[in-house]
């Protein structure tokens, strides 16, 4: 395997990958420990850093190809980018989105209830008057759909979107749509 061709060329790319592999699985492990996913994060962090031993090894071992540094630092941004791209996937945890609106927030409020998202509403006074504050806590693969209904009902509304780490209490997560239709029916 002692080639320029391997040497220049393929044993760049293989680092470049491999460094890809490495930082996408840090990425998410550290996510995983931020999110409070403590029990998957080690697993991910002995696969990880296993890649890494082997990855640095062969750059140590070629220290004078620099087509290795370049593969090397190449995956370190390629890498950090994709871990970006799967944890968006997966969109672990939950969300709380406040909605600060002036206008009526009935309709708004309904449409997030029949679609089966807990809201909370409260009044409050701001700058120019009086101001109903809604409070939705969900889980982030949803709130797409709960923004798009808020543009929808109440485009000119205020929100904000804060990352939960802990929520304490699963029954005010979403409701699914068969349970909604069930106690619809029961009533």
């Amino acid at each position: 395997m002692e080639s320029p061709f391997f040497d220049y060329v393929i044993l760049p790319l293989l680092i470049l990958l491999a460094r890809i592999v490495d930082v996408s699985m840090d990425t998410v492990r550290v996510i995983l420990i931020a999110k409070g996913y403590r029990n998957y994060a080690p697993v991910v962090g002995f696969f990880q850093s296993l890649v890494w031993v082997i990855t640095i090894s062969r750059v140590m071992v070629n220290l004078e190809n620099w087509m290795t540094y370049i593969g090397y630092a190449g995956g370190f941004a390629l890498g950090t980018y994709i871990g970006m791209r799967i944890e968006a996937k997966l969109a672990l945890g939950h969300e709380l989105i406040r909605v600060i609106t002036r206008a009526d927030a009935d309709d708004l409020t309904k449409n997030l209830r029949s679609s089966g998202y807990p809201v909370t509403f409260v009044k409050g006074k701001g700058r120019e008057g009086e101001v109903g504050i809604l409070y939705i806590i969900l889980q982030r693969k949803g709130m797409e759909k709960v923004i798009n209904i808020i543009k929808q009902f109440n485009p000119k509304a205020f929100y904000t979107v804060e990352d939960m780490r802990f929520v304490s209490n699963g029954s005010y997560m979403p409701r699914s749509r068969k349970l909604l239709r069930r106690r619809a029916q029961t009533r």
